[in-house]
């Protein structure tokens, strides 16, 4: 899966999912014998095929290439109702959570972008959202602004009510975030209480734990799931359709 910010791989053999990792973006054209050293493991042959989904096209040119190299488009998810222009990365993430965790699903993806993917039961995307992830709002609030820092995310959540700068960035930002979620969460389980909810993306685990802290009361129901996108990957894979 090639990211906004990297790119992310899973290793199968047959059905199982032996190993995933993350890169760096590659900045020259891949051929079929020559792969970035950090790009894959060591024994792994070069002329494997290589399954790509990408959300950055000019990424996405430098690996065709690759000797076995198959592109993923949208009308190759068998989901119902997808808009034109939803990313890939969404599309396989509510399917792969569907086809693991059974569907309804709700897919929050905390990566570059933080993302809400809402599917039903007879696998009709129903909805969702978009807003800059957790990291993206930090950045953004420093480099928009002539005096404010730019913070890491933080282990803590901290006060609610903040006495001085760095805590107040971070309440502001994780507080609204994590009300704003609440409430897309709890409309969504009115409509579909028997949904499974996933969290995946790079910060998913960092945004479980403040669910924890905020003491979410549907924490016990919230899964973190880093693979649901290969899990997408491997449906298409096994029904035949590029291989």
């Amino acid at each position: 899966m090639i990211g906004n910010s990297r790119l992310h791989w899973g290793y199968f053999q047959g059905e199982s999912l032996r190993n995933s990792w993350d890169t760096s973006h590659i900045q020259q054209v891949v051929q079929a014998s020559s792969l970035p050293d950090d790009c894959l493991l060591p024994h792994i042959s070069p002329i494997l095929p290589l399954l790509v989904a990408s959300v950055v096209p000019s990424q996405t040119k430098l690996w065709k290439h690759y000797q076995q190299f198959k592109l993923i488009k949208l009308e190759d998810i068998p989901l119902n109702n997808l808009y034109a222009t939803i990313g890939i990365d969404r599309a396989l993430a509510a399917l792969g959570s569907g086809e693991k965790y059974n569907f309804p699903c709700l897919v929050i993806d905390a990566g570059t972008a933080l993302t809400l993917t809402g599917i039903d039961n007879k696998l009709n995307f129903i909805g969702g959202a978009i807003l800059p992830g957790l990291k993206l709002q930090f950045d953004l609030l420093s480099s928009k602004t002539a005096a404010l820092p730019n913070l890491e995310l933080p282990k803590q959540l901290g006060d609610r009510w903040a006495n001085h700068t760095e805590n107040a960035i971070i309440s502001g930002i994780l507080y609204t975030v994590l009300s704003g979620l609440k409430t897309f969460i709890d409309d969504w389980l009115i409509k579909y209480p028997e949904s499974t909810m996933i969290l995946t993306g790079g910060d998913a685990e960092k945004l479980y734990d403040y669910f924890k802290q905020y003491n979410y009361e549907q924490l016990d129901n919230l899964i973190v799931d880093q693979n649901l996108i290969f899990w997408g990957m491997r449906s298409l894979y096994l029904s035949d359709i590029y291989f």
